[in-house]
């Protein structure tokens, strides 16, 4: 866990803004970064992301002090959002109390930005872990794929809050575009790892003298056009993310995340034609890629994905162009 701390703390130091990308190119070096971290270690990438996602949130909506706090370069971050069903965290007399589910790096993170309910909206918090400490509950994160991510159960029991953890107001963290447009960062994260699985084939391929099988080399080429597709899609979004209105951009968006799911889905079933039963086994460098992507692929919502770029199509905002 130390390892995937420090690799946090070093890709931090890659990051050219503190806060959202001010230019199409900016946008694009971010998405970038996080595709080769994806390809590296989907779930160092998937803890990655959510250390952005988290600074990004920070430098949109908090204080000097909090911002400041984000950009540590100590600081590994995260964002906790999933309610805990029957113990949702809640504030009670200035205290913490419930928890959060599919709390991605339990136990690694220095700080975390949860989401408690209140009279306005949906209000952010941003934690010092070492301050307040959750219990964390390791016995449900029993998966096949993305162990290491540490995705875990936290609970906190009458944790005291300090008038410096509250973030913003009300409702900020579900303001669009940036709530459902930054899906195209973990986009990105998956399209690499699906750039994983064509790499590992290739490579287990050489290595066993089979590439030049002429069945092989047309799963190479069907491998290649899923994960070029999936990072064309990611690219396409991000170049008109400053250029279209909200409809339009956050309809990208969705088609991004549409087309990697669909990409990442078939590049697993040919990877695992390509090497046959060898891939079933643990010690094979493809048996984490196949199962991490898999399981990170399951975010949730991918059918409402498909019903807005569905939508948009309708309503004409998006047209298939060359």
């Amino acid at each position: 866990m130390t390892g995937l701390y420090d690799r946090i703390v070093a890709l931090s130091h890659e990051l050219r803004d503190d806060g959202d990308p001010a230019d199409a190119a900016a946008m694009l070096t971010l998405l970038r970064l996080l595709y080769r971290v994806g390809r590296e270690d989907l779930p160092l990438g998937r803890l990655f992301e959510g250390h952005v996602d988290a600074r990004q949130i920070v430098a949109r909506y908090g204080s000097a002090e909090q911002r400041a706090r984000a950009i540590e370069v100590s600081a590994a971050l995260g964002v906790w959002n999933a309610d805990l069903p029957g113990d949702t965290l809640r504030i009670e007399d200035g205290r913490l109390h419930g928890g959060k589910n599919f709390a991605s790096g339990a136990g690694i993170l220095t700080q975390a930005l949860v989401t408690v309910d209140v009279a306005g909206g949906r209000q952010l918090l941003l934690l010092d872990l070492a301050r307040t400490p959750p219990a964390i509950d390791r016995s449900v994160w029993q998966v096949t794929g993305m162990q290491r991510s540490e995705t875990h159960v936290v609970r906190w029991d009458g944790a005291s809050l300090d008038p410096g953890d509250v973030v913003g107001a009300p409702g900020d963290y579900v303001r669009e575009p940036w709530f459902s447009g930054g899906a195209l960062r973990f986009a990105a994260v998956q399209a690499g790892g699906i750039a994983a699985l064509l790499d590992g084939v290739r490579d287990h391929l050489l290595n066993t003298g089979r590439a030049g099988d002429p069945h092989q080399a047309g799963r190479l080429a069907t491998l290649y056009a899923l994960a070029d597709g999936a990072a064309s899609a990611v690219r396409a979004a991000a170049a008109r993310w400053f250029v279209d209105d909200d409809d339009t951009r956050l309809a990208l968006v969705a088609a991004a995340r549409a087309a990697v799911y669909t990409a990442g889905g078939q590049a697993i079933i040919v990877a695992q034609e390509a090497v046959g039963v060898q891939a079933l086994f643990t010690a094979h460098p493809l048996a984490a890629a196949i199962t991490d992507l898999s399981v990170y692929l399951r975010q949730p919502g991918p059918d409402a994905q498909r019903m807005r770029v569905g939508a948009a199509v309708a309503d004409g905002l998006l047209r298939a162009a060359l």
